[in-house]
């Protein structure tokens, strides 16, 4: 089953071939799924700061959602509650690893450029930074 796009350009909600919504997009309503990207439509840089590893982090997120589709399965054939909540740990910490290599990418990239241009967006950018580390943390 091919993907479907619901919406418009850049803000739209993307389902995947297991039904569930894309990471990092927009909804029809402009919220982001999981609502952890909510200030993202707000483009502070030229390059996103993983631009030059955008390959190695869409070959994770491929992983993942591969590990997620075993899941799906192992429910569908009512594996033991164990061995599922093992795997649903794995694909947590899989996800968290992509997210501290975006985090580390956002800060050697953005905001270290946000900083050195010294305009009154640098405090928004360490706050946006901040904020984002502590979603991360409690996640």
């Amino acid at each position: 089953m091919p993907p479907r796009v619901y919406g418009r350009g850049q803000q739209a909600l993307f389902l995947g071939p297991s039904g569930l919504p894309g990471l990092g997009v927009l909804d029809y309503a402009g919220h982001t799924y999981g609502g952890i990207l909510g200030r993202a439509s707000r483009k502070r840089c030229q390059l996103p700061g993983y631009a030059d590893d955008k390959e190695q982090v869409l070959t994770r997120l491929r992983r993942i959602e591969g590990q997620v589709r075993g899941l799906q399965r192992l429910v569908d054939q009512d594996a033991y509650c164990i061995d599922v909540l093992t795997q649903i740990s794995a694909v947590d910490k899989a996800l968290k690893g992509v997210a501290v290599n975006l985090l580390d990418g956002h800060l050697r990239h953005c905001v270290r450029d946000g900083m050195a241009s010294g305009d009154r967006e640098a405090e928004a950018i360490v706050t946006e930074a901040s904020d984002a580390i502590a979603r991360l943390v409690r996640a």
